[in-house]
């Protein structure tokens, strides 16, 4: 790293020229034996050069000193000026600003999720995600950050692959990470780090060979994804069942448009009326005009298109189908307290 790279050039500008006056201040004053004050006094009229009277008279020795800070400490004072300039010009100070308020805001995150790679697949899983979840992105192409900054998401620019920019991205305090950089030893390498780092996270990781998927899940990974394994089962498909899978593409959203129907889990908390009640007494369907697919129940257990006798436990997570608004009638339902 250069000494002057930004954006540490200008705090250490302002350290540097602090030292420098401090020589001055520090020469003139055992010197000539002034006072504190007429020693920073000629020291700053001496590096500024703006040309005022001496604030008395030079000995021989100070006339030397003079000479020596003027050619070590006027060059740098323009310089520095220089670089101020530059900087305000070119907005550095604007994005230095910006990349505080981002880091303030991913330190303010807790159980949000973490996407590793902003290739092919990682731009569509954040047009995906939308707005809807708390998302830091890790991409090293600085090229790529105009995209980034579009997606409105926070984001670091820095390689996913150390563990220092997992820690920025707060891995420790994160819900789950997707891992879908190019190279398999890539993504294995940040499952085996991201799950040193925290061993309750989820991660989601991309596989481009049959043996990668061994090895991301003996690395910690809890579900490993085949880009093109699933572009091959969705090609046979169109040509097995093009209905099927025309009707699925509707059903998951991929913008801001509400009449499509998205698949959607929601957990039914302790507190929610929802618990305790037979799916004929909770009446979902006709209240917020959703379809039921599935009971996942806190044990674990799987139960596909339930009875209307099923009952609703609290901590199970219900898997439905709907438009955006009958999703969120069911949420806020869901989200109620029960009367004690």
């Amino acid at each position: 790293m250069k000494f002057f790279s930004y954006p540490n050039q200008v705090v250490r500008g302002i350290i540097l020229t602090s030292l420098i006056l401090l020589v001055g201040t520090i020469g003139y004053w055992l010197i000539e034996d002034w006072s504190l004050l007429d020693s920073l006094y000629m020291s700053i009229i001496t590096l500024t050069t703006v040309g005022f009277s001496e604030t008395h008279s030079l000995s021989p020795q100070g006339r030397i000193f003079t000479i020596f800070l003027l050619v070590i400490g006027v060059g740098f004072i323009l310089y520095m000026f220089t670089v101020l300039s530059e900087v305000i010009v070119s907005g550095r100070i604007e994005s230095f600003l910006d990349k505080r308020k981002m880091e303030k805001q991913i330190a303010d995150f807790r159980g949000h999720y973490i996407l590793a790679g902003f290739g092919r697949i990682g731009t569509i899983i954040a047009q995906i995600l939308g707005n809807d979840f708390p998302l830091v992105i890790l991409e090293k192409d600085r090229d790529r950050q105009h995209e980034l900054e579009e997606t409105g998401h926070p984001f670091i620019l820095e390689d996913a692959s150390h563990s220092q920019a997992l820690k920025r991205a707060g891995v420790e305090r994160a819900q789950a990470l997707v891992t879908a950089l190019p190279t398999d030893a890539d993504n294995v390498y940040i499952t085996l780090t991201a799950k040193e780092l925290n061993p309750d996270i989820m991660i989601i990781a991309r596989a481009d060979h049959a043996d990668a998927q061994k090895r991301l899940k003996r690395a910690g990974a809890d579900h490993v994804v085949s880009p093109y394994e699933i572009g091959a089962r969705r090609m046979a498909l169109l040509l097995a069942k093009p209905t099927v899978i025309d009707f699925l593409s509707e059903s998951v959203r991929t913008g801001n448009i509400d009449r499509l129907l998205e698949l959607e889990e929601i957990k039914v908390e302790p507190a929610s009326p929802l618990a305790g009640q037979t799916l004929i007494e909770a009446n979902l369907s006709e209240r917020c005009n959703i379809i039921l697919l599935s009971i996942k129940k806190k044990s674990g257990e799987e139960i596909f298109n339930p009875r209307y006798m099923e009952e609703i436990g609290k901590g199970d997570t219900l898997l439905v189908l709907g438009e955006s608004d009958a999703l969120k009638c069911l949420r806020e339902i869901s989200s109620q307290r029960s009367l004690p």
